[in-house]
């Protein structure tokens, strides 16, 4: 037992990429949980002329997107983010307008709600006819945020400065988790990541973690882990560390409540 007395020893299933599962662990363990990572992808960012080129043209775009905190780091080292830009800069959220401003980025804005549609529920982003777009991301994902730029009428140009490396499941984490007691907590911030997953993991663990608590970073994220059979889900206040911690939590002691 820990030191929340009322609230049994828990496992919270990280999907973050390989070697950045330290940020929800510190804000879990706290919170009485073992983090076990279970990392389906590695990424790996991209260091070539055309890349370096193409950002270089994107960052004086009318508005600029970044997808997310591993999109900032990889066009960080790509070309420098803290010269004055003429055109609006844009956040998906709080962690990727963190990640920014340190690189020196000033004036980005990024919505509370950090989803794809909080971002494009943005005024900044509500008239874009006859603008020049850049979304600064990775190949797949964020394909709701493209087909919206150039339906408000911009012209887009997206620039791939990093892309996602598909990994085995380690055996043993793998192994590792088969002889964790519950109760677990999958916490999902990635649809790519839990695809992964769904298509990897051991027809065992599958079974029982459909039967496990599983937080949700968006409404998105939700309906689609809803739609692919997990019972008991909730909602988090959001993508960060401490928001799917916070959720994970909460679902555990009301479960242990009840």
């Amino acid at each position: 037992m820990n030191s929340h007395a009322h609230v049994p020893d828990w496992t919270l299933l990280s999907l973050r990429p390989r070697g950045q599962h330290a940020p929800l662990r510190r804000a879990a363990e706290p919170l009485g949980a073992l983090v076990i990572g279970l990392s389906p992808w590695a990424l790996v960012a991209r260091h070539d002329a055309a890349t370096r080129a193409a950002l270089a043209h994107a960052l004086g775009a009318d508005r600029v997107v970044f997808s997310s905190p591993a999109a900032v780091h990889a066009a960080a080292r790509l070309q420098p983010l803290d010269a004055p830009h003429a055109g609006t800069w844009l956040a998906v959220g709080a962690g990727t307008a963190a990640a920014l401003r340190g690189h020196g980025a000033a004036d980005v804005l990024a919505p509370t709600r950090m989803d794809s549609e909080g971002l494009l529920d943005l005024p900044a982003l509500a008239q874009l006819q006859g603008l020049h777009a850049a979304l600064v991301t990775a190949p797949g994902g964020r394909g709701i945020i493209a087909t919206t730029l150039q339906e408000r009428g911009a012209t887009l140009q997206r620039v791939d400065v990093y892309q996602r490396r598909t990994l085995r499941l380690p055996p043993r984490q793998l192994q590792r988790l088969r002889h964790q007691p519950g109760p677990w907590v999958l916490a999902v911030s990635s649809a790519e990541a839990l695809a992964l997953l769904n298509e990897q993991l051991p027809a065992d663990l599958l079974a029982r973690l459909r039967q496990a608590h599983v937080v949700a970073a968006s409404e998105r994220l939700l309906a689609l882990v809803t739609d692919a059979g997990f019972a008991r889900v909730t909602l988090a206040a959001g993508p960060m560390p401490q928001q799917l911690a916070q959720a994970a939590h909460a679902a555990i002691t009301t479960a242990a409540s009840s």
